[in-house]
């Protein structure tokens, strides 16, 4: 009889073994889909900073907020070699410490980390050790992770996270630390065009201008607030002739008045830019084209009427401006280039002698 309760019991305890055991997979299942479930919702609102019409440096800054708030994470930090300096992009760390942060390549033990592209977790024992990269900063990190960021095999920089407790990180999850890391180089990689646009704007030295990268970045900003915008491209028709036939001095005055007028004359909510060599374009957000239209009618008859002459006094003959505008609709959404091209295709193809105002 004994034999018989004790394999019973046996068989209970091993039932119980077995379904404790399911449910532990159970729910290291539920956990495993609910973190799969968090760090897709992360990455959308990573998504949605990347689609915002903001700054380079913004959404990194942002990037790395959405990192400390959703992770709970206490310090971190991204640092970015932008080809001449490594630059702390984003951090929640003091900046009295910021040179320590930026020189993390230097140090013994992220050096090989660098080299295999692999994590590096270090950690002291006690309150009163400090990391090895620390100088002035003893009560502040105690554990730090170190990643090293690589786009298509190139190094760009690093993500490093730390922590005020020793050993904090002994435990944590290291293939989530993975997923963000891949995240945080996906968002550099896709703000890196916009980053490049922001940087190769240039004020161009005659007509005081931004260069047609501006309309691109900043300026396209202002346009998509609106629906609907009305792009208009004007090229200096006789600007070759008046290099050719009199001075390239005098062409570049031609240019400097022209723009001058033009700038005096439309409103702060409109992007004027000069696009390439005789041509300009003015995007005036939000406005119909028929309105567009009566405008630069006045300014065309003005411009061309004036004398432009490299001296005052008369000693110099004067020449006039003569102008071909061409003019098209351009919506939020779609690719304000491809809006362009059309109207240079249209002003480069027109009979020399057209100067008028053309809707296309």
């Amino acid at each position: 009889m004994q034999t018989i309760i004790l394999v019973i019991l046996a068989i209970i305890i091993i039932g119980l073994i077995i379904y404790n055991f399911n449910i532990q997979s159970k729910i290291k299942r539920f956990q495993n889909t609910d973190q799969r479930i968090k760090n897709l919702a992360i990455v959308q609102d990573f998504m949605n900073t990347i689609g915002e019409d903001t700054s380079v440096d913004y959404k990194i800054k942002k990037i790395n907020e959405l990192i400390i708030e959703k992770y709970q994470i206490q310090y971190s930090t991204i640092v970015v070699f932008d080809g001449t300096e490594y630059v702390v992009k984003a951090s929640n760390v003091d900046e009295r410490h910021w040179d320590t942060l930026k020189s993390l390549q230097d140090d013994e033990n992220f050096k090989d980390s660098i080299t295999t592209a692999s994590p590096q977790y270090v950690s002291v024992n006690s309150d009163d050790e400090k990391l090895s990269y620390q100088k002035s900063e003893m009560g502040r990190a105690k554990s730090a992770i170190f990643f090293p960021l690589y786009f298509d095999n190139v190094y760009v920089g690093y993500w490093i996270i730390e922590s005020g407790k020793p050993h904090n990180f002994d435990n944590i999850d290291s293939t989530i630390l993975e997923v963000v890391k891949d995240n945080i180089v996906s968002v550099l990689k896709t703000v890196n065009h916009q980053n490049i646009l922001e940087s190769i704007v240039r004020t161009d030295e005659f007509s005081g201008l931004k260069s047609e990268e501006y309309l691109y970045g900043e300026g396209k900003k202002i346009i998509d607030q609106y629906t609907k915008s009305t792009i208009c491209m004007f090229k200096i028709i006789n600007l070759k002739e008046i290099n050719e036939n009199y001075s390239r001095e005098l062409g570049n005055k031609v240019i400097t008045e022209v723009s001058k007028y033009i700038k005096e004359n439309i409103s702060d909510n409109y992007i004027f830019i000069r696009y390439m060599g005789p041509k300009f374009v003015i995007a005036f957000s939000g406005a119909e084209i028929s309105g567009v239209a009566e405008f630069l009618n006045d300014r065309k008859e003005t411009i061309e009427n004036m004398s432009i002459a490299l001296s005052e006094d008369g000693e110099n003959e004067g020449v006039c401006p003569e102008l071909n505008f061409v003019v098209s609709y351009y919506y939020k959404g779609t690719g304000i280039e491809e809006v362009l091209k059309k109207l240079e295709k249209y002003l480069d193809n027109a009979d020399p002698d057209e100067s008028e105002i053309n809707n296309i």
